[in-house]
């Protein structure tokens, strides 16, 4: 298994961020690391979709975990190797923390850690950042 995440606090509401992370056509606004998105129903559980990284191939993904106002889980297949992106939300008593994690499981995680995961550990941060900018505006 390989993991990395980040988490920030943001003054946006709980509605403010569930609507960018719903809006799947225009991840790619708020994460530099997606190309494209596409989600092939509605925003939750069981919903496949496809996505290009950027610099990368189209690979399909599921929405394997949806609560609405507080988390979603989207699921990347690679040959033999699963890819999670856990997005959460909590609320504290110094505001709402967001936080993007990414699990790699399988027995190709070895190779699709040190190909991708760099890239991956240095795009989290930026995309959460840019998402609560975002967000903070709206």
């Amino acid at each position: 298994m390989w993991t990395t995440e980040v988490s920030r606090k943001t003054t946006a509401t709980k509605e403010q961020i569930w609507k960018l992370w719903a809006d799947v056509p225009n991840w790619n606004v708020w994460d530099a690391e997606v190309e494209t998105s596409e989600l092939f129903g509605q925003f939750q559980t069981g919903t496949k979709g496809i996505l290009k990284p950027a610099g990368g191939p189209k690979t399909k993904f599921e929405m394997t975990e949806c609560t609405k106002f507080k988390s979603f889980t989207d699921r990347s297949f690679l040959p033999l190797c699963k890819m999670d992106f856990i997005h959460t939300m909590t609320e504290t008593k110094d505001g709402l923390e967001i936080t993007h994690k990414v699990v790699m499981t399988g027995f190709m995680t070895f190779l699709f850690s040190k190909i991708i995961g760099s890239k991956i550990k240095s795009g989290l941060p930026i995309a959460v950042e840019k998402l609560i900018k975002i967000a903070e505006k709206n």
